[in-house]
């Protein structure tokens, strides 16, 4: 019998084309009198129609959102709480955007209600993250969870094919590392699994077919499943990887993600047979490292370190600044094995099972 721990983690979803609408009601089911609202450049639009709607109920405004939640920007946007006495927050945007409202509820308890606009997954999770002197940390805490999520496939027509190639594969990883997380379990290796399937039929579409809502709706459908489970089993030595690199080199978030996983995965793959044979099943392919990064090519993604700015000298400092980083963890990798990965990720080498064998006997 297999033993497991499974923490349901509690939030109310509404998943609906047009589900925009029902905002004003969401936030009266949360008791919203005084709303903190939070929107990157890329929802500025639909946060002027929630400011019109909403009236005198959003006392206070932010729409500078950076990538990896600064903690400047962080400290600012509680002060700015503070003095407006706000009672909830309304973040509507990428993972950025949810990242500044987790950062005040960090602090300041109060309850967010969620719209995402891309993949990134973070409305459905614990985790909080924040960027201090080229170093980004995370935590989880109950408190920064969102109270409330709204998935409206409509607000993702506008997401173009170059942001939403690598927001899924952002999604993707969500769902392999929640498959051999040290919390993974029966009910949340279902839910990655049947993430990994609709985001591999349905991603091509999106960035083939950009105006196709019925695939816009199920690829949201597999980043919410993606961070569900995600959320409750945790991350891996993928994650890790990615939070350093994108704290002290400034990386975007999504395209580093969609970089390394293949790589991650090849990493990982002699010693998570199961969480493998899961993922070839979803995929259709073996070869997970080499499906992975065959999805990302055929998305127009970027494959390579170098292409998304990470300079070639710093690749032996960011091997030791990994190697830092997992080392108390339950996946913990030796600087050689981490390097090797780097230079495959940089030069944006299509990692292959040979590789992963020849890699691990010469580690």
């Amino acid at each position: 019998m297999r033993r497991f721990v499974y923490d349901a983690l509690p939030g109310r979803v509404v998943f609906a084309n047009g589900a925009f609408d029902r905002v004003p009601d969401e936030l009266d089911r949360l008791g919203a009198r005084r709303v903190l609202l939070i929107a990157d450049r890329s929802a500025q639009s639909w946060a002027e129609r929630l400011t019109e709607q909403l009236a005198d109920r959003v006392v206070a405004r932010i729409d500078d959102v950076r990538v990896h939640v600064p903690i400047e920007r962080a400290t600012a946007a509680r002060t700015l709480a503070r003095e407006s006495a706000v009672d909830s927050m309304l973040a509507i945007g990428g993972g950025s955007t949810t990242g500044l409202a987790k950062a005040v509820a960090l602090e300041l308890p109060l309850p967010i209600l969620a719209i995402p606009t891309t993949y990134a997954g973070s409305e459905m999770t614990p985790i909080w993250g924040l960027t201090e002197g080229a170093r980004k940390r995370t935590g989880r805490d109950s408190v920064v969870q969102p109270k409330t999520v709204i998935y409206d496939p409509i607000l993702t027509l506008s997401l173009p094919p170059a942001i939403a190639g690598p927001s899924g594969m952002n999604a993707l990883a969500h769902c392999a590392e929640a498959l051999y997380a040290d919390g993974a379990n029966p009910v949340t290796s279902l839910m990655a699994e049947e993430g990994i399937r609709v985001l591999a039929v349905s991603l091509p579409r999106v960035t083939n077919s950009p105006d196709d809502l019925e695939a816009r709706g199920e690829v949201l459908l597999g980043a919410y499943l993606a961070a569900a489970a995600f959320a409750a089993a945790g991350s891996g030595i993928h994650h890790k990887m990615c939070h350093v690199l994108g704290g002290a080199y400034d990386l975007p978030h999504a395209e580093t993600h969609t970089v390394i996983l293949p790589h991650a995965l090849a990493l990982v793959a002699p010693t998570e047979p199961e969480a493998m044979a899961r993922i070839a099943a979803a995929m259709g392919n073996p070869d997970v490292p080499g499906a992975v990064y065959d999805l990302a090519v055929a998305l127009g993604t970027p494959t390579s370190l170098a292409a998304i700015g990470l300079p070639a000298d710093r690749l032996d400092e960011a091997a030791g600044l990994i190697v830092d980083a997992v080392s108390a963890s339950s996946q913990p990798a030796d600087l050689p094995s981490v390097r090797s990965l780097l230079s495959d990720a940089f030069e944006g080498r299509r990692p292959s099972f040979d590789r992963v064998i020849q890699r691990s006997s010469t580690a």
